[in-house]
């Protein structure tokens, strides 16, 4: 079936903001005096801040209440927040704008479907921010990945059948929200190694659009 919608997850796909969340988190968990390492942030990819959280207190001895955890979620935001001020359109990751560009030249419909509730900002922040019709993020959800709301949310507001949608990510547990929403995936990044991915590429400069589209 013909694909006329292509719905990007924003971090990982558009821009990378990994190290600043990740920056945050540490510097969360060392005030906190909970480990927090590389790989242990490799669990965080894709999923909510909420959720994110809940893996860095797993080893934790104290018992935090709902309040508290909405403090440390809020304090790792602020953090968060100051290191993306950095970002600019040079962070842009590479084919993006050349592969928007082909998009729009094709009449494709775009999207964001991001768990981030920091999505606007970051659009603006890197020169994007009219350049997407249709932007869900984690301010607009209840269910973040792997479920398929935001996927399927971006879908109905651009009034695209999910079938007709090909989505972009570089999570596993976007990978996994993509194919239970019915959507074709294009897994970059780190879900170029998915085989369950559609198609598979390590970025965008490597997709040849015409034999995904048609």
């Amino acid at each position: 079936m013909k694909l006329v919608a292509v719905i990007f997850d924003l971090d990982g796909v558009i821009v990378s903001t990994d190290e600043f969340h990740y920056l945050a988190w540490k510097q969360l968990a060392e005030e906190e005096a909970l480990f927090f390492d590389y790989q242990m942030n490799q669990r965080l990819l894709g999923v909510s801040r909420m959720e994110s959280l809940a893996i860095i207190l797993e080893n934790s001895s104290k018992e935090y209440s709902f309040t508290e955890k909405e403090a440390l979620a809020q304090r790792k935001n602020q953090y968060y927040k100051r290191l993306i001020e950095r970002l600019s359109p040079r962070d842009i990751l590479p084919g993006v704008n050349a592969f928007l560009a082909k998009l729009r030249k094709q009449g494709m419909k775009m999207a964001i479907g991001s768990s981030s509730k920091n999505c606007p900002l970051i659009l603006e922040k890197i020169g994007l921010a009219d350049a997407f019709p249709v932007v869900v993020d984690g301010n607009q959800i209840t269910n973040s990945k792997p479920d398929p709301e935001v996927f399927l949310t971006a879908a109905a507001r651009l009034a695209i059948a999910p079938e007709n949608c090909l989505v972009i990510e570089d999570a596993k547990a976007g990978v996994t929200a993509a194919l239970a929403g019915n959507m074709k995936v294009l897994g970059v990044g780190a879900a170029a190694t998915d085989e369950r991915a559609t198609w598979r590429a390590a970025d965008l400069t490597e997709v040849d659009l015409q034999s995904i589209i048609f």
